[in-house]
């Protein structure tokens, strides 16, 4: 039960704020940065499997070991570890296999994932810990 309810808490969080962020406040800028680039239509069905594993390793790596201990900020800075290596693989292997690949951009989406992650995992621990599951 303490991952149903680590897993739920994490991927609602994550998926709350980065629809935010994509869709509204970074929207024009990924436009104007790679719209050469962009596909007419999001294909959900990748997004869903991203999302869905993506949390499934945070809860794993990041949520429960910080439950075991005791410990929220271990799921904070286990979170921005995962999220700066899994954003900086994205970014760097664009950046180095994409022609005209905007280096900002990928400063300003590591950083995004880097935060998203460390906020989401923290979310999720928290979840547990205030419904009683720990």
């Amino acid at each position: 039960m303490q991952f149903l309810i680590a897993y739920l808490a994490t991927i609602v969080v994550f998926l709350v704020i980065d629809y935010i962020w994509l869709g509204f406040v970074m929207k024009d800028y990924f436009q104007t940065q790679l719209g050469h680039l962009m596909a007419d239509e999001v294909n959900f069905s990748i997004a869903a499997l991203f999302y869905i594993f993506y949390t499934a390793g945070v809860v794993y790596l990041c949520v429960l070991p910080a439950l075991n201990d005791g410990n929220w900020t271990k799921a904070l800075l286990n979170g921005a570890i995962i999220g700066f290596l899994s954003y900086g693989a994205y970014d760097a292997t664009n950046a180095s296999t994409l022609r005209d690949w905007p280096i900002m951009l990928s400063v300003i989406d590591v950083t995004w994932g880097t935060t998203l992650t460390a906020l989401s995992a923290t979310a999720g621990y928290f979840a547990v810990t205030l419904i009683g599951e720990h």
